[in-house]
This record gives C-alpha cells, structure tokens and sequence, in this order.
C-alpha cells in the first residue's frame, strides 16, 4: 500500500495567521477522518491556515536507539510541522477499541522532544459509535502535556461527506462543529500566545 499525499492549505500564509496541523489517523485514501480535517480546512476563517500532515507512514518505527544522534529525516520532518503548528486537530478512526498503531506510532516520535506540550489541541470523531480510541488519544495527549480542549472534542457526524470534503457547507451540523472547534483552537492558541 502506497501513501497518498493528503497535504492541503488553505488560506495565504502571513505572520498575523493562525496555523492549524491537521493530522489525520488514518492511512486509507478516502477516509472519512481524512474527509473531515479536509472539510475544516475549507471551513477555516481568513485567518486561519489549517495543513493536512500527510506523512504518517513514511515514519518509521518508534526506536529511541534511532533518535540518539539525530532523528531520521521523516521524524524530524513531523517535529517541525508540529513545532510550527499554533495549534493541532486531530481526528482519527478506531482500531479494535484504540488508536490505529500509525497514529500513536507518530505521537511515540514526539514524547521525548516535546513539540505537543503546552499547545492546543483538539479531537474530532467522525464515526459516533467509536468512543475508546478517543479516550485513549486524549489519554495520550494529555500525559504529553498537550493542552486538549475537552469542549471541541466532538463527534463529527460524517456521513454524506465527500472524500475531499467539498460538500463540507452543505452539512449544517457537521460545518457548525467544525468551525465551533476551529474557533475554539484558535481562542486557545491566541490566550497562549498572550
């Protein structure tokens, strides 16, 4: 299985922009998570730049013998994005109850160099019935000393959304979530960097 390459921005990059890293934690071209962080990229405010991360399978796998030295170039890569980030989204499918081995592999990346503490992150779930996998990121996220906002951390109810998620507007509950949290994140970001 080859990665599909799901990096988007939207907006023109300016000092005065909010940036958003949208990881998604699914690897599956047309994923319904993929579909929602894609859809709030297209609901972002002007200020607001949100950007897909797309490089969670070139990521090797979680070795600190690896990371001595100098981490490998696709680490290294993802400590940047997360670095530059004002905030990060995070949406992701769930995998027998948990968090798909991907997606925890990509935060193991970051526990050590500390790019997650003290920045605003956010959950979204595009699928109602799966709760555990939520509660273990959360979990995670706040043991990496992430400031996750409990309020934005909602169910994103998918269904009838476009693989690039086009029809984003057209579904009012799941567009009024998105911007709810985007807001959110940006009142986070903006208190913090105060």
């Amino acid at each position: 299985m080859t990665d599909v390459d799901h990096s988007v921005s939207v907006g023109e990059a300016s000092p005065d922009m909010m940036k958003v890293l949208a990881i998604s934690g699914s690897l599956r071209a047309g994923s319904n998570t993929t579909a929602v962080l894609l859809g709030a990229a297209r609901l972002a405010a002007p200020a607001v730049e949100v950007d897909l991360y797309g490089g969670l399978s070139a990521l090797p796998h979680f070795d600190p013998d690896l990371d001595a030295a100098r981490a490998p170039a696709a680490v290294e890569a993802l400590r940047r994005d997360v670095a530059a980030a004002d905030a990060v989204l995070f949406c992701t499918p769930e995998y027998a109850h948990g968090v798909p081995g991907s997606l925890k592999n990509a935060l193991d990346w970051l526990v050590g160099s500390g790019e997650l503490y003290a920045k605003p992150v956010a959950l979204l779930n595009a699928a109602p019935r799966a709760t555990h996998a939520q509660a273990s990121l959360a979990e995670t996220l706040r043991t990496m000393g992430a400031q996750l906002l409990t309020d934005p951390c909602v169910i994103a109810a998918s269904a009838g959304l476009l693989p690039d998620g086009s029809n984003v507007e057209e579904l009012a509950a799941l567009r009024d979530a998105l911007r709810g949290v985007l807001e959110a994140l940006r009142g986070a970001a903006v208190r913090g960097g105060s």
